[in-house]
């Protein structure tokens, strides 16, 4: 007989449904080669969809990190059914050729090399190259596509007016790429790429004509992979989704220089301290690869000014030091959070003059670093970035100052839903963080934009176009219809380029394939491209039931009252359900003379699988309801203290979940009757948007087991402790069966609960954990309740 057999055995042993996980008393958990699609949620029908989802290759943690790294760009996309229309041309598997300029650059030539891998790999047609030392014949050349700029070709691109700016034109008999400049070259061979990627065969219109401006100076990203990680795989897909630059080593100087972060006891410099140290030789690297691309290389310059006269000539000398080491970088951005005068804050309650007296200050230091740069290179981008100062809608006059007070060659760099005002139900509320549930711009954000606009200034903005911190760790949000309406205000709003993530990061997903359209003119309407999306997802004959799914997907976005970077919308499906304090899982300081604040502010002992302000732990002194706390923070709604809140955000994040169920209804049956070839992306696709509701289902559920714990610590009646403790017990059941779908999910999709600023917020391994909180919860701490309140 085994002794010391506990608890957690038991609950490892005896219960069932750990999504297919074989486990014994002495292994615990098994390893990845025990999961088995025969022992599969044993106590569940076993749905037809949840069947395609077992098919699906197990992956670790980090596998699509591998995988994004390492497998080709290009994969095989040929529809062999797919048959040539009337007004169409193809691309022979014989006798093409793709003709370019011998002196070519680097971004030309990597451009038609990705061209000739992708028509070889992607449809089966070898296309042989012919370099030459003129184009000047192009018009007389057949059988070629010809790739040059304006200037490499006579009389062609005559209407182009600026960078990444070009011209398609194709006949059956010459496909012509004429590009503004190399740039412009780059994007137009691989919008012919886009073009047959949408109708899966080397098919073009055999009458094109399109001239297509750019709508933005610059496109800029984050790795989604992590703090520096910039593999040439990854650079190729942004490029191929219309990015031409990369934001690099966020909260670090490129040349490594630590001297605020070492030496300041400012809050700013504290987070500074912790960032890992800057490489400049993995820059040199970066810049080195990136021009490959044609991609501009972005950084922060991290600076605490005091308004001093040592002050400023160290500042100088800084910005000296990294032009001259780096002169290929094209911008700085000076974000607020690593680049500030004097104190750190972002002016919430502070006077007016206070205010002004900041915003002048920091001002003058950006103008110092503005100077510096372009005494060495007037070329050099200026990118101030006023993130923290208080971004609510009536502190519109006080961001507008700061903008009027910015150096006349610089470009403001704007965020743009951030302090969104809405109503609920007739109260008012604002955006906390970056969401998609309001399109946007923020009020103050539209103020500056038209201060900016009024001093000639060029506009950039940080935002979102396929990710959010609302909802981030889901890859992105399949919500393409909301995305659209937001890329129709920056065009009508006329901001001139864009970071389009922060914490999100790029990765390559359908909807930065739609972004890149619509970022230069002349784009096919959405429907069409929504339409032929579905298509080479799902199949040809699942578009109408795709749409709706989005549709649906769209709308429920708008109805979610969790807005930024909480739990509820990021770690709600591996955040367990606490009905009592649960062991500590880490080492402890309660007695020690170490400060567990200051020693480790980060982690929650009892759930330490995530930073503390993602996990929802209650107030087990039983004097805060954190879960109307919770709603109160998490939507901005600005209402007394006896208005409750918890109320109105259940109910709109039931909504949003009863609307994500219509869609998914779709979707799973689109996906159940994609062609085999598809099947393994259209359940993929699922899979995201399942965890985007269920990630909303377990907030619920948290929210609402929380508030009722509280309602049951002061409850007396007998009748009505039943009533809570069935609902709870409810409660549970439910999220146990959730948790373990979405511990399936996690052990098929390695994406989900990946967010780089934390690395993953929850893996397979925490929900595990979580399993064993929800399986004590059930067979232990709520019938001992029971028994001992109903007798």
């Amino acid at each position: 007989m085994r002794k010391n057999f506990t608890r957690r055995n038991f609950l490892i042993t005896s219960t069932t449904g750990l999504v297919g996980m074989t486990v014994s008393p002495t292994m615990g958990f098994a390893e990845k080669s025990d999961i088995s699609t025969e022992n599969t949620i044993k106590n569940r029908n076993v749905t037809p969809f949840l069947s395609e989802v077992e098919r699906l290759a197990v992956e670790e943690p980090y596998d699509y990190h591998k995988h994004l790294s390492t497998a080709p760009v290009h994969v095989w996309r040929r529809d062999k059914s797919t048959s040539a229309e009337k007004d169409e041309m193809t691309i022979l598997n014989h006798g093409w050729k793709l003709v370019y300029l011998k002196q070519a650059g680097i971004v030309t030539l990597t451009a038609v090399q990705d061209f000739q891998d992708y028509m070889v790999i992607s449809h089966g047609v070898a296309i042989e190259f012919e370099e030459r030392v003129t184009l000047n014949d192009w018009k007389k050349l057949s059988q070629c596509i010809v790739a040059g700029t304006r200037e490499q070709l006579p009389g062609c691109g005559l209407t182009l007016k600026n960078p990444k700016d070009y011209e398609i034109q194709v006949t059956p008999r010459r496909i012509v790429v004429c590009g503004y400049d190399e740039q412009g070259t780059m994007f137009g061979l691989y919008n012919l790429e886009a073009r047959m990627n949408l109708r899966e065969a080397p098919f073009l219109p055999n009458n094109l004509k399109t001239v297509r401006h750019s709508l933005y100076h610059t496109r800029m990203v984050l790795s989604w992979m992590g703090w520096m990680e910039w593999p040439d795989a990854l650079l190729s897909h942004l490029v191929h989704d219309g990015f031409d630059g990369i934001f690099a080593g966020v909260y670090t100087n490129p040349n490594g220089d630590r001297t605020t972060a070492d030496n300041s006891t400012d809050f700013y410099a504290r987070l500074m301290y912790g960032v890992r140290k800057q490489d400049p030789a993995k820059i040199r690297d970066l810049i080195k690869r990136a021009s490959k691309y044609g991609l501009k290389v972005y950084t922060q310059i991290i600076f605490q000014y005091l308004g001093t006269e040592e002050s400023e000539a160290e500042l100088r000398r800084l910005v000296r030091d990294i032009v001259r080491e780096f002169p290929e970088i094209n911008g700085y951005i000076l974000l607020t959070e690593g680049f500030w005068y004097k104190k750190w804050g972002g002016g919430h309650g502070a006077s007016k003059e206070y205010l002004q007296d900041w915003a002048k200050n920091w001002s003058y230091a950006v103008g110092i670093v503005e100077e510096e740069c372009h005494k060495m290179n007037p070329a050099i981008e200026i990118l101030p970035w006023e993130y923290n100062i208080d971004f609510r809608p009536q502190n519109t006059e006080i961001k507008r100052y700061f903008i009027q007070q910015l150096p006349e060659n610089t470009t403001p760099m704007l965020t743009w839903e951030n302090g969104k005002s809405f109503e609920v139900d007739g109260m008012q509320g604002y955006l906390r963080d970056y969401s998609l549930n309001q399109i946007g711009p923020a009020e103050v954000t539209e103020a500056q934009i038209e201060e900016a606009k009024n001093r000639n200034m060029r506009v950039f903005s940080k935002v979102d176009t396929f990710a959010s911190w609302q909802y981030g760790t889901i890859p992105y949000l399949p919500c393409p219809y909301q995305w659209h309406d937001r890329y129709k205000a920056l065009e009508r709003l006329g901001v001139n380029g864009t970071l389009e993530s922060w914490s999100s990061g790029y990765k390559p997903n359908f909807l930065s394939k739609l972004r890149a359209w619509t970022c230069w003119t002349d784009y096919p309407s959405f429907e069409t491209l929504l339409n032929q999306t579905a298509t080479v997802i799902f199949g040809k004959n699942q578009q109408e039931q795709v749409l709706k799914a989005w549709e649906h997907f769209s709308r429920a976005i708008r109805l979610v009252p969790d807005t930024g970077p909480n739990m509820g919308t990021n770690n709600a499906i591996g955040n367990p359900i606490f009905f009592q304090v649960p062991p500590v899982r880490t080492a402890t300081f309660t007695y020690s003379w170490s400060d567990p604040a200051k020693n480790d502010p980060d982690l929650n002992p009892y759930w330490p699988f995530t930073v503390s302000r993602m996990v929802f732990f209650p107030d087990f002194s039983n004097q805060v309801n954190r879960a109307e706390q919770y709603a109160r923070n998490a939507t901005g709604i600005v209402a007394t203290n006896e208005t409750k809140i918890l109320p109105l955000f259940l109910n709109y994040l039931k909504k949003a979940i009863d609307e994500m169920e219509r869609g998914l209804t779709l979707y799973r049956s689109a996906a159940i009757n994609s062609p085999e070839a598809k099947r393994r992306e259209a359940v993929r696709e699922v899979i995201v948007a399942e965890q985007l509701q269920r990630m909303m289902q377990s907030d619920y559920a948290i929210l609402e087991f929380e508030d009722l714990r509280m309602k049951l610590v002061k409850e007396k009646e007998k009748e009505a402790i039943q009533e809570i403790l069935d609902r709870m017990e409810n409660i549970v059941k439910d999220e146990i069966e959730r948790t373990e779908l979405s511990l399936l999910a996690t052990t098929r999709d390695s994406r989900m609960g990946f967010q780089f600023e934390q690395d993953y917020v929850y893996t397979p391994y925490s929900l595990k954990e979580k399993l064993l909180v929800l399986k004590d919860t059930l067979l232990y701490q709520l019938p001992k309740v029971r028994k001992e309140n109903i007798r």
